[in-house]
């Protein structure tokens, strides 16, 4: 393709075919994406179809690497811009105008227009015979009309002016431009491109054989040695690395893993040999499920592109009437040659690369940017929503918090020991598959609780060792320790240990099961609950002898993001379901001024009705699961999270990783984008608007329009290029 005109040819004719029922053409990407009913076409059809009207397709993924087109290869165009620059030379020098100079311009320009030209003429005409006009139709037309009436003039030995130099000029410069224009599509779609390399060429199993990648699957074990890159989504069964985790995080920031951690595939392995157990493989992955969601986001359309393409399809031919009107006109003022520079240069400096490109170009490099920091943009559609956007409503858990509970305190009676007694509480914890007793048991092997000395060494001792182990659904657990050192607070050595005869239970739960908790940790009890704390008290079936404060630790991201929104007079809304003490202590740390707790999802559809029924536009960051109803209400759904979250597909913007100043970043991304594309469009409008008028009336010569006509182009992709150095909160 080479304008938008061919696009949106291609795309009506798509549409025209029985049992297709959605086609988008993305000219800057190359690419058409075609939703049709398997049952009365297949995929041959559809690039019959598209053979027909001369163009060429293949079936495939996301691709945006390719060779160079022969006719913009180094040799041929260094050539055309050589034999162009001296017939030019010899026209416009009077001293070099010998007697038949005419005969040698002419000699010199015909291997540029009819052979270099070929890559313009063929397709241009053969659009003619099937209706329709494109940019090849315009260069052909008026390159032909310039050197063809000149041809006329020499042969004929005419009174006349020859225009052999323009249209090889305009030969010329216009392959010049499809060059750079070719690689700087390229530059706009690299980061996205990027992706694809992400993928490996092979994997090593654990047996020592090399298979490809299609054929892992979940289950299997593979080795990934130092440099290598993780093939799958997988855990870790064996060895110590440290992996770059930008794919998930967008920062690559080694992080080191050990036997059950999970990695993710197209993370890179630093510099230790890592086993994988595979646990989603193929299309499943979180690296393939990106790449698909990029490459749906490049097929669609915003509806701002939708207007540009209606207005190529009509561009075209009228300027081929306008290009008519200026021929007769200069008639009726002038010689026929006078006539033939304005008409060619209207045909030449009319072409609606510019507009075609404008919308592709920056859609594809803010995708490309979004795509290397974390952000998928699901559609243009997209960008149109977030620039009315003036409220975000943030959930909490896994949002603004981490999205599991940590151990923050440790609270004892005076004489107990905090150490011992958390130890106790993390052996009977041990036999529970809680998410509060997986908190518990983490924070004592990882001494995470600040203030309070954990032997964590103690624990592989003190499991095996408890005996009477009860489930309490609902309050707790219980069970006798039979551990010297191991009775619920007391410090090591303290008579009345687990290793007596007659040891007492140690009681882990709700305070509801103790007969009696001393008046101090009441106290300190009901001031951690005020913060929104989880408590779990320690002691046995008499009394209580400490507690345990557990809380959604706020992520240390969330308070820049809240005030950079701030900062963009954007209101934030905490929308959570958890109790309000909780909510509104978040909301503290965080600094947002306006928390609704203890809403169910309904509850949260209906505040974000509420809001848009006031006139504002909202949108909802959230972790794209039990958020899912507020996510599709939302005017913007952005679904924060890692893995399989990124296929959320009730958000507009997906982010790969959970911090989240990348929800506040992705948000000005989409806006930053849209203004790009506006900004592209403006300038493209302006410069046929202003530049026909001008080739009509005789102010511009047909070669420089040509040079006109590729640096719009050239411009706009620039501009749409400046999306690769947006930085956002993170930088």
């Amino acid at each position: 393709m080479t304008c938008g005109a061919c696009a949106t040819r291609i795309e009506s004719e798509l549409h025209a075919i029985r049992g297709v029922s959605a086609a988008h053409v993305n000219f800057a990407a190359n690419r058409a994406s075609v939703t049709y009913d398997p049952e009365l076409l297949n995929e041959r059809d559809l690039l019959d179809r598209i053979s027909n009207l001369g163009y060429r397709a293949t079936p495939g993924e996301l691709h945006l690497e390719g060779e160079e087109p022969s006719w913009t290869s180094g040799k041929a165009l260094a050539i055309s811009l050589l034999l162009a620059a001296a017939s030019m030379v010899i026209s416009s020098i009077s001293e070099l105008r010998f007697g038949g100079w005419e005969w040698l311009v002419l000699g010199i320009t015909m291997p540029v227009v009819l052979i270099s030209g070929m890559v313009f003429h063929r397709p241009g005409w053969r659009a003619v015979r099937r209706g329709h006009a494109t940019m090849d139709t315009l260069v052909s037309l008026g390159s032909l009309v310039a050197w063809g009436w000149s041809a006329v003039v020499t042969i004929g030995d005419l009174d006349g002016h020859v225009y052999f130099d323009t249209a090889a000029v305009i030969v010329a410069v216009v392959l010049l431009g499809r060059r750079l224009e070719s690689r700087a599509r390229r530059r706009a779609g690299d980061a996205i491109g990027a992706l694809v390399g992400l993928s490996v060429g092979s994997v090593r199993l654990h047996d020592g054989r090399d298979v490809p990648p299609s054929q892992l699957a979940v289950g299997m074990r593979f080795l990934v040695r130092p440099g290598e890159r993780i093939a799958a989504d997988g855990v870790v069964t064996e060895g110590h690395s440290a992996v770059d985790t930008s794919i998930v995080t967008g920062e690559p920031v080694p992080r080191e893993v050990d036997p059950g951690d999970e990695v993710t595939g197209g993370m890179l392995n630093t510099h230790g040999s890592l086993v994988v157990e595979a646990r989603r493989v193929g299309a499943d992955g979180t690296l393939a499920q990106v790449v698909r969601l990029v490459s749906e986001a490049l097929s669609r359309k915003a509806p701002i592109q939708r207007l540009a393409d209606r207005i190529s399809a009509v561009f075209v031919p009228a300027v081929v009437v306008v290009a008519v009107a200026t021929l007769v006109a200069w008639l009726f003022l002038g010689p026929v040659g006078a006539a033939i520079s304005p008409a060619v240069a209207v045909l030449i400096v009319a072409c609606p690369c510019a507009l075609g490109l404008a919308t592709p170009a920056a859609f594809m490099a803010g995708s490309g940017r979004g795509a290397r920091m974390g952000v998928i943009i699901r559609g243009p559609d997209a960008l149109e929503a977030a620039r009315r956007v003036d409220v975000v409503a943030l959930d909490k858990t896994g949002t603004i918090t981490e999205g599991h509970l940590e151990v923050v305190a440790v609270e004892v009676v005076e004489g107990s020991d905090a150490g011992s007694l958390l130890a106790a509480a993390a052996a009977l914890e041990a036999r529970s598959e809680h998410p509060v007793a997986a908190a518990i048991v983490r924070a004592a092997r990882g001494g995470s609780v600040e203030g309070v000395e954990c032997d964590a060494t103690k624990l592989p001792e003190l499991e095996p060792v408890v005996a009477d182990f009860r489930n309490l659904p609902g309050f707790g657990v219980q069970g006798r320790l039979a551990s010297a050192g191991a009775t619920a607070g007391s410090a090591p050595g303290q008579p009345g240990s687990a290793a007596d005869a007659d040891a007492r239970i140690i009681v882990v739960g709700r305070a509801e099961l103790f007969e009696q908790v001393p008046d101090e940790l009441e106290r300190a009890a009901a001031d951690h609950a005020a913060a929104g704390c989880t408590l779990v008290f320690v002691g046995d079936d008499e009394s209580a002898r400490g507690f345990l404060a557990l809380a959604d630790r706020v992520k240390p991201s969330s308070p820049a993001a809240v005030a950079g929104w701030k900062r963009a007079g954007i209101e934030v809304v905490l929308l959570s379901g958890d109790n309000s003490a909780a909510a509104e202590q978040v909301g503290r740390q965080v600094e947002i001024d306006r928390v609704l707790a203890e809403l169910t999802p309904a509850g949260k559809v209906a505040e974000i009705e509420r809001l848009q029924a006031a006139g504002r536009s909202v949108a909802m960051v959230g972790d794209g699961v039990n958020d899912a109803p507020a996510l599709a209400a939302a005017d913007v759904g952005v679904a924060i999270g890692t893995g399989a979250d990124v296929a959320a597909e009730a958000s507009d913007l997906t982010l790969v990783g959970n911090d989240l100043r990348l929800a506040a970043d992705a948000l000005n991304l989409a806006r930053r984008t849209l203004g790009t594309i506006r900004g592209n469009l403006f300038w493209a409008f302006v410069y046929n608007t202003a530049a026909i008028p001008l080739a009509a009336v005789g102010l511009l010569r047909p070669e420089i329009a040509a040079a006109a006509m590729g640096l719009s182009s050239l411009f706009v992709l620039g501009n749409s290029l400046r999306l690769n150095r947006f930085a956002g909160l993170r930088a």
